[in-house]
């Protein structure tokens, strides 16, 4: 890696999948308050994602419906209050 051309913050970061359960670690400048072990018995700062490469369905194939927010409920009541 060539020296002087990341961020000050640039460390190993945990990303762990909601949906999944896959942790990966990557080089990151995100903050985080959050910790946890990895393979390597080590302690690195973990951000928790709601969706990545192993549950997104453009990569497994499979056909999943994500609505936890109740988007479409609330598209149709800020639609219906304007008419």
């Amino acid at each position: 890696m060539k020296a002087g051309i990341h961020p000050e913050a640039y460390r190993q970061v945990i990303f762990e999948d909601m949906a999944s359960g896959a942790r990966f670690l990557i080089g990151s400048t995100v903050h985080t308050t959050e910790t946890a072990l990895w393979d390597d018995k080590k302690e690195y700062p973990k951000l928790v994602v709601e969706i990545s490469s192993q549950s997104h369905p453009f990569y497994t194939g499979e056909e999943r419906t994500l609505d936890k927010a109740g988007r479409v409920e609330k598209f149709k009541q800020r639609a219906a209050a304007k008419k």
